[in-house]
C-alpha cells in the first residue's frame, strides 16, 4: 500500500498545480476603461487581413506614411467577462481612459527641461522663450497593435513627436495678418528686435488649433490618440521681459487714445449729421410758404386777366393799413 500512495499522491499534486497553473490562472476579465488583445504563439489575434489602412484613422497619414505605418487590425477584447485563454495565449491589457501629461514631462530624463516644467523652444528671430501647458491623450482603441507591439514605448514617441511639431511651428510663426498697424511693428522691431512674443501670445488657439491637425495622425503611427494640446504660456527671456511689458503699456495707452478719439470723432459726426437736419428742416420750412404762394398766384393768373391784378391791389391795400409811412412815386 505504501508503494502504491506515493505515485497517487504526485499525480493528484501534479493535477492541482495543472488546474491553477494553466485552468484557474487563464481566466480573466477586462475593466470598464480597459481594451485588451489576445496573442496566440506570440501572434496576436487579427481580423482577417485588415489593416489599418482599411480604417479611417489612416487619413491623417500622407502618401509616404502610409507606406511606413501599415499595422494589422485585432480582435480588441472589450470590457467584461470573465474570459479564458489557454497557456499558449497571453492577454494584454491597456487603459483607454484620457489621461493628462504636462507637455515639457521628458519621461526618459525627468531632469530636462528645468525639471519637466518649462519647454523651451527657439523663435524665428533665435530668441530663447518658455512654453508651458498640458497634453490629454488616450490610447487608440482602433490601432492597439501599435501601441503593444508597434514601438517600445508609445508615449514616449508621441512626446517627442508632439514637442518636434510645437518647435518647428514656433520656429517658422509668423505674424498671420496685418490687425497690428505699422507703427506697433516698427515700435517691436526697434526695441526687441523683431521679436514676436505678442504676436505669439495673441495666436495661441491659433497654435493650438495647428498643432491638433499635425498630430491627428498620432493614432495611425503609434496608436495613442492626441485628444487636446493647450499651450497656456509663453514667458519670453528675463532679459527682454521689462521691454516687453513696456511695449505692452505703450501698446495699452496708444489703444485708449484711438479709442477715445474714436468716440469723439463719432459723437462730432453725429452732432454735425443732427445739425445739418435741423438747417435743412428750417430750410424747408422758408420754402414751403413761398412754394404755396406761387402756386396760388398761378392759379389766379389762369382765373382770368383782371384777377390777379385785384389780388395785387387787395395786397397793396392791406400793406399800406400797416404802414406808418407811404411814399409814392410823383408821375412826371
Amino acid at each position: 500500500m505504501p508503494v502504491l500512495a506515493l505515485p497517487t499522491g504526485i499525480l493528484l499534486g501534479f493535477l492541482a498545480w495543472f488546474a491553477f497553473r494553466y485552468v484557474l490562472s487563464g481566466i480573466y476579465t477586462v475593466d470598464q476603461n480597459e481594451r485588451a488583445v489576445k496573442t496566440r504563439f506570440g501572434r496576436a489575434v487579427r481580423i482577417g487581413g485588415a489593416t489599418t489602412l482599411d480604417d479611417p484613422i489612416s487619413a491623417a497619414l500622407n502618401e509616404k506614411d502610409k507606406e511606413r505605418y501599415i499595422y494589422p487590425q485585432l480582435r480588441v477584447i472589450q470590457p467584461g467577462g470573465p474570459y479564458f485563454r489557454w497557456p499558449w495565449e497571453k492577454v494584454y491589457k491597456a487603459s483607454v481612459a484620457t489621461e493628462t501629461i504636462n507637455m515639457a514631462m521628458d519621461l526618459e530624463t525627468p531632469t530636462a527641461n528645468r525639471n519637466g516644467t518649462i519647454l523651451d523652444a527657439v523663435t524665428k528671430d533665435q530668441l530663447n522663450i518658455g512654453l508651458t501647458g498640458q497634453i490629454r491623450y488616450r490610447v487608440s482603441e482602433r490601432n492597439l497593435y501599435a501601441y503593444f507591439f508597434g514601438v517600445m514605448n508609445p508615449i514616449v514617441h508621441v512626446m517627442g513627436y508632439f514637442v518636434a511639431i510645437l518647435r518647428q511651428r514656433i520656429a517658422s510663426f509668423e505674424r498671420p495678418d496685418s490687425r497690428v498697424t505699422d507703427s506697433e511693428t516698427e515700435l517691436d522691431t526697434d526695441v526687441m528686435g523683431g521679436i514676436s512674443i505678442n504676436d505669439l501670445r495673441k495666436n495661441l488657439n491659433e497654435i493650438n488649433d495647428f498643432m491638433e491637425q499635425e498630430c491627428a495622425s498620432s493614432a495611425a503611427r503609434y496608436g495613442v490618440e492626441l485628444d487636446a494640446s493647450l499651450i497656456t504660456g509663453i514667458d519670453p527671456p528675463p532679459e527682454v521681459e521689462s521691454a516687453l511689458a513696456a511695449i505692452n503699456t505703450a501698446y495699452n495707452e496708444v489703444s485708449s487714445d484711438i479709442s477715445l478719439a474714436s468716440a469723439r470723432a463719432d459723437q462730432t459726426i453725429v452732432q454735425s449729421k443732427r445739425a445739418v437736419e435741423i438747417e435743412t428742416l428750417r430750410a424747408q420750412a422758408e420754402v414751403e410758404p413761398l412754394r404755396m404762394l406761387a402756386a396760388q398766384l398761378l392759379a389766379l393768373k389762369e382765373s382770368g386777366p383782371d384777377v390777379l391784378d385785384a389780388y395785387l391791389r387787395n395786397v397793396r391795400l392791406d400793406l399800406y393799413k400797416k404802414a406808418a409811412q407811404v411814399f409814392l412815386e410823383s408821375p412826371k
